[in-house]
Formats: structure tokens, C-alpha cells, sequence
């Protein structure tokens, strides 16, 4: 079984009727595939998937159906293209999709050169350090979030998964979808009985981009010249993360001081506009007007206004002229220093990279991923939910907060979704 005779079954498919016999024959055969492929190899395209509930199949039965869906659209589509405003056109390998780029004169500066004097943590916390900017959270700085609670209001900042209507994810991305396995039509039909006592159940399963909702970085997710954080080399995330990977930091949690920086509402707007830039100043000065000074070691929450364009205007708007060009922090040597001084240890917003797209000086794609998380281990959490803290924040006049972050303990893995919680 290899991947062409899996597409075959995806080809010219239009809506169709399969029983649960051949979807599960297609989830065993997709099973058995991935067991024998080579560390390294993965398979991977970009679609959309409609949500679908399959009430009388077995797991491996929903397996098929949603692989069946990934091959359809994978045939159908191709690999979709995202753009971002930049230089010529780039080559997204990871996702191999096309970004279209607009300045075709202006050269693209590498990292090597532009981040050549920038600072770093790697080997501050010793050789083996996986954790980066983490360290700083001790457990006095736990306590110090704890007295930040003044109220007991608890807000959650992960958005909806796999949504009917979609979720805002970066678009070289597959959708999630969730199936079900069990249901009351498993018992309708005769695949299932209950259980001695009458007692029924139900179960699901999902398939998504562990970076495909409210989610966190692995310090080893970026990476330039063939070194990830701390000096690890590349090579080491090849089938899995063997180093910096989502599991260090979820074995030992964001959890500290937290700030909401209500960018938006500083600058007097709804939302900022695509590609706009926050500057270190415009950072001082939010914190300034709300009172509430940043103070080394907090956990920053950059609120754009961003992400509510998405669930009240939709895709078109999230993706101006489909391309993915968000508002967020602007690279600058200034900014990052302050990074480094201030000891920041996480960055979180409510866009799907947490920082500017498109530096429009070196014309680099997010070169904080560069400068922050690959070189100072700065932990970045990205689509929060923050509208909802935001106002409350404008309401009573309270900024600061217990933050907690706790993302799952995925083996190797690249990042995770989480659902924050903030605790005034």
C-alpha cells in the first residue's frame, strides 16, 4: 500500500455513499502505511475538511473516511497557496505552499546577517537546557502571580476547534475535523451494545494541526541555520522533536504573572490593519496609558483586535485578499534587547503568529520567531481568545493577572493546542 494507491481512491470523488466495510479497510490501510514509513517521511496536503458525523462505523471505519476526505482534497485542490506580502516568491517548504510576495526588487536579508549581533540565551541555563526563557519562572514569580488576583474572574482564551464554519488558523494549515466513532446510532444499527447495567456511550475522534487552534510553540518549531535553540541541531526534529520539543514545556507549565497590552484600544481602533507594526514604544506607551508598568518577568498578552475580524467579518477579512498579512510586534534591535533585559519569558496575542508578518525593512517573514523564541528561548502562545479580557480590562482598570498555560504533553511534538487561563 503506498500513497498513490491511497489517492486513487480519492480521485474524481464526488459526494458518495461508502460503506463502513470499505472506509474501514481504507483507515487499516492508512494505518498499516504510516507504520511502515521511514522516520522522517510524512504525508501531508492542504484542504479543507467538512466536519462529518459517521454514527455506524468502528474507529479505524472514521479513519477511512476522514483520510478519504484528506486524499479527495488534496486531488481536487492541490496544495493551496497562502500569501503574505514580501519578496518575489518564496518557497514554504515545511507546508509546501507558495507565499506571493509583491516588492520583487527588495532582497530578502537572511537571519545570519540581520540577527548577527542579536543576543541569546543559549547555554545561560546549561547545555542541555530544552526550556529557554522558562527558567525565569521560578516559583517566587508563581507567587507573584498570585497576588496579582484581586477578584477570583477567571477567563479562558482558547477559541472553538473545528467549528462548521472553520477556525482561524494559518491558512497552509488543514482545518481540524472531529468524527464521531460511537453514538447512539452505533446502537441503533447493531455495532454496538450496551454495556451489562444499560449503559451507553459515545466517542470521537479528531484530526488536526497540533498548531491548528489557540496553541503554543515548541522551541524547536523555528529554526535557521540548521541550529534550533540553545544549539541543537536541526536534524534532531526529523520524525519528532528529540530536542525542544512541546513536552519540555508542558512538563513544566506557563505559569507567572500575566499583562494585557491593549494595543488597539491605546491606538483608539477596533482593530489595527494588516501588516501594521507595534514598536517598542507603542508597548510603553500602552502599558503607561493603562497604568500598569511591565515589570521583568511578566507574561505579555498583546491584544490587536485581530482575531474578532475573523468570527465577525470571516476568512476574507482575517486573510485580506487571501493572504496572511496580520498586525503584531515589529522586529526591531531596540526590541529585542528590551526582550533580553526585561527577561520575558512567553509572548502571547490574538493572531496566529503573535508578531508582524512581514518585516517591511528586511522583508524577513516573522523574524521575532527568529530573534525571540530561537534565540532567547521566549516561549510564543498565539491565537488567544483576548477580546473578552480586553474589555473587562477597560472596565476595572486591572491589567495585570495569574497566568496559566499548560499545553499538552505531546511526545516530539512541534506545539500544542491549550486553553489558557487568566485569573484576575
Amino acid at each position: 500500500m503506498n500513497v498513490n494507491t491511497l489517492t486513487h481512491y480519492a480521485k474524481g470523488v464526488g459526494p458518495v455513499n461508502l460503506n463502513s466495510r470499505r472506509l474501514n479497510r481504507l483507515g487499516k490501510a492508512v494505518h498499516d502505511l504510516l507504520r511502515e514509513l521511514e522516520p522522517g517521511v510524512s504525508i501531508g496536503a492542504h484542504l479543507f475538511f467538512d466536519s462529518h458525523r459517521l454514527s455506524d462505523a468502528y474507529p479505524l471505519c472514521a479513519l477511512g473516511l476522514s483520510l478519504l476526505r484528506f486524499f479527495t482534497s488534496a486531488t481536487r485542490q492541490g496544495y493551496s497557496e497562502c500569501g503574505v506580502p514580501g519578496a518575489g516568491r518564496l518557497r514554504c517548504r515545511e507546508t509546501n505552499t507558495t507565499i506571493k510576495g509583491g516588492l520583487t526588487d527588495v532582497a530578502v536579508k537572511p537571519f545570519t546577517e540581520l540577527l548577527q549581533d542579536a543576543p541569546k540565551n543559549w547555554g545561560r541555563w546549561g547545555a542541555n537546557d530544552e526550556i529557554g526563557a522558562l527558567n525565569f519562572l521560578t516559583n517566587a514569580e508563581v507567587l507573584r502571580g498570585v497576588k496579582a488576583v484581586q477578584q477570583g474572574k477567571v477567563f479562558t482564551l482558547g477559541v472553538p476547534v473545528a467549528r462548521p464554519g472553520g477556525d482561524p488558523i494559518y491558512p497552509g494549515r488543514a482545518q481540524p475535523t472531529r468524527t464521531m466513532a460511537m453514538d447512539k446510532g452505533s446502537y441503533m444499527n447493531g455495532h454496538a451494545q450496551a454495556f451489562p447495567g444499560g449503559l451507553e456511550y459515545s466517542d470521537d475522534v479528531i484530526f488536526m494541526f497540533l498548531q491548528g487552534s489557540t496553541q503554543y510553540d515548541a522551541l524547536g518549531h523555528v529554526w535557521f541555520d540548521d541550529q534550533l535553540y540553545n544549539g541543537y541541531d536541526a536534524k534532531t526534529t526529523i520524525g519528532g522533536l528529540k530536542k525542544c520539543s512541546i513536552e519540555r514545556i508542558a512538563e513544566h507549565g506557563v505559569v507567572g504573572r500575566g499583562i494585557l497590552l491593549d494595543v488597539a484600544r491605546y491606538k483608539g481602533v477596533k482593530h489595527l490593519q494588516a501588516n501594521e507594526g507595534i514598536s517598542l514604544d507603542d508597548l510603553l506607551k500602552t502599558a503607561e496609558a493603562q497604568k500598569s508598568p511591565i515589570e521583568k518577568h511578566d507574561i505579555l498578552l498583546i491584544h490587536t483586535g485581530w482575531l474578532r475580524r475573523f468570527y465577525e467579518e470571516g476568512a476574507e477579512a482575517f486573510f485580506p485578499n487571501k493572504q496572511m498579512s496580520e498586525p503584531g510586534l515589529t522586529y526591531s534591535p531596540a526590541l529585542v534587547k528590551w526582550f533580553h533585559e526585561m527577561e520575558i519569558p512567553s509572548l502571547g496575542s490574538d493572531t496566529v503568529a503573535s508578531e508582524q508578518t512581514v518585516h517591511p525593512e528586511s522583508e524577513t517573514l516573522v523574524p521575532l520567531h527568529a530573534a525571540l523564541l530561537r534565540n532567547l528561548g521566549v516561549v510564543f502562545n498565539e491565537i488567544d481568545w483576548l477580546a473578552d479580557l480586553a474589555d473587562d480590562c477597560a472596565k476595572d482598570g486591572q491589567c495585570t493577572f495569574l497566568f496559566v498555560g499548560a499545553p499538552l504533553k505531546v511526545v516530539g511534538g512541534a506545539g500544542s493546542p491549550v486553553n489558557p487561563i487568566v485569573i484576575k
